[in-house]
Order: C-alpha cells, then sequence, then structure tokens
C-alpha cells in the first residue's frame, strides 16, 4: 500500500519539527487565519461546543487545536470508570498473555509498549486495554478516566507512523514503536497506565503537570513521582494532557479490576465523561 510505504520513508520527526513551527506561528495574521479556516472547513469541526467558538481569534493553529470546551459540553457521568477523550475506540478487551491486540493479525507486547519495564508491564500482563483513536475533528485534551495519583512517567522515543486505522492494520506493532508518554497512577481500582502516543505531524504532548514533553534524547526518560514534595492528584475528569495535533491514548488495567460497557467495541465513538467501565 502506497500510503504505508510512504510513511517508512518519511523523515518522521523533520515532517513533525516543521509542523509544529508552523503550528506555533503568531504572524502573519492571514496565515495563521487560513489555516485554522481550512481547517474547520475541512474536518467540519464543530465550533459551537468551543469556550471561545471564534477560531480566528485565538493567537495561534496550536491554541486552536487545544482549544477548551465550553463550561458543562462534557458532563461528566456517576460511573466508576468514564471514556478520558472524544474519539473512536480503536480496539479493547482483555491483555491475553502480555499481548495488547492492535488490529486483525497485528498486536504487541505489554513490555513492549511499557518500554522494558517488566516490573510495571508483570501487572497488567492479564489485565485490560482500550485504545482511543483521536481523530483530528475530535477535541484534543485528555481527562482522567477515574481518579488517581501520579507516581511515575517515562517518555519513550520512537517513530511517528500515523496512527488511523489503515496504519494499525498494516504498520506490526504500531502503538509500541511510536514515541510515546506512559504515566502511571494509583488509583481506587489500583494501579492504571495511560499512555499518550504520538504520531505523524503531531507538533506535541503536554500535561498538566510538566508542559510539553519532548525530551532531545534517544534514550526513555523515567521521572519518579512517589516521593516528590506536592503529589499530583487529579480528580477523575481532570484534564491530564493534550495533544498538538491528532493521535491516541491507550488505558490499562490489571486483571479482575475493570468491566468496559458491553456497547463499545472497534470502531465505537467516544465522548469525554461518559460511562467506559465499571470495577470488578
Amino acid at each position: 500500500m502506497i500510503f504505508i510505504f510512504i510513511q517508512y520513508i518519511l523523515p518522521q520527526h523533520l515532517l513533525s519539527r516543521i509542523t509544529g513551527r508552523v503550528a506555533r506561528l503568531r504572524r502573519p495574521a492571514w496565515l495563521k487565519n487560513g489555516l485554522i479556516r481550512m481547517f474547520v472547513r475541512h474536518f467540519k469541526v464543530d465550533m459551537a461546543e468551543a469556550a471561545n467558538p471564534d477560531p480566528t481569534s485565538y493567537p495561534s493553529f496550536n491554541a486552536f487545536f487545544t482549544r477548551p470546551l465550553r463550561e458543562g459540553a462534557r458532563p461528566v457521568a456517576q460511573a466508576d470508570i468514564v471514556c478520558p477523550a472524544d474519539g473512536a475506540i480503536s480496539q479493547l478487551g482483555p491483555i491475553e498473555g502480555g499481548r495488547i491486540f492492535q488490529a486483525k493479525g497485528q498486536s504487541f507486547t505489554t513490555l513492549e509498549l511499557l518500554g522494558g519495564d517488566a516490573a510495571r508491564a508483570a501487572l497488567f500482563a492479564q489485565g485490560s486495554f482500550a485504545t482511543i483513536y483521536l481523530s483530528p475533528r475530535d477535541y484534543h485534551r485528555v481527562h482522567m478516566p477515574v481518579a488517581g495519583r501520579l507516581t511515575a512517567t517515562s517518555y519513550i522515543p520512537g517513530q511517528l507512523f500515523s496512527v488511523n486505522q489503515v496504519t494499525a492494520q498494516n504498520v506490526p506493532r504500531l502503538f509500541a514503536r511510536n514515541e510515546r508518554l506512559v504515566c502511571y497512577f494509583d488509583t481506587t481500582a489500583g494501579p492504571m497506565a495511560m499512555i499518550l502516543v504520538g504520531a505523524m505531524i503531531v507538533a506535541g504532548i503536554e500535561t498538566v503537570w510538566s508542559g510539553q514533553v519532548a525530551p532531545p534524547t534517544s534514550a526513555p526518560v523515567i521521572h519518579d513521582y512517589d516521593n516528590v514534595p506536592a503529589a499530583v492528584e487529579l480528580g477523575q475528569g481532570d484534564e491530564m494532557g493534550r495533544f498538538m495535533l491528532g493521535s491516541t491514548v491507550i488505558l490499562l488495567f490489571p486483571g479482575d479490576t475493570v468491566e468496559f460497557d458491553p456497547a463499545y467495541v472497534a470502531g465505537s465513538a467516544t465522548r469525554l465523561g461518559e460511562t467506559l467501565a465499571s470495577f470488578v
């Protein structure tokens, strides 16, 4: 397939850096506003949901893309675990033998996804996962599915393939190959991992506690938050991070802790704050 072949030969990181610079531009205003208007029109973005519905009033494309929603646009359901983002289920279900299903004929290991951290991978080896894809038209802030205390993060460098369904079906171990940030939380359901996956032309990943995450390194960067003076504690529905252009969030839970709502299957739309799962 030509689309997949092109992704292999493109300079993925250079392309993403260029995209990032353009997305941060504030001037000339005609260029910034033209890009935003074109994006809104092409992807049919619903600006009525935004706190600021005027697309050209945003100082940069990045500011527009990570726009906050108006108050009350996404009420949080009375549920054990809620959807962390607007998007669509790529896949969800049990982690079997330490492997996570990606698409027909494709899977990857929990150990690979977590950057080789055997101790933490063992926590989720027989657990459950949900992979949620955020398309360009979606709201791009990621929120907590359940209240939790941050215990550690691990930035894992990697490639920047697209994360759409076509690529997931054709690139082996896609989510374990792409650049990503793994965030570990202690919750009332036990440990939880939230993985923010980078992708082609994604200009950055941010968290509410550390800002933009993109260390200039070819090795994983781990931060321990267990012994910091002020703990990072987030409530259910609180924002935890955001993407500068569309990507994917993966949730991991240990075995026998959660049961996903049976209404969700691959391709199901997700909406921030709606019921996703219950504690077992």
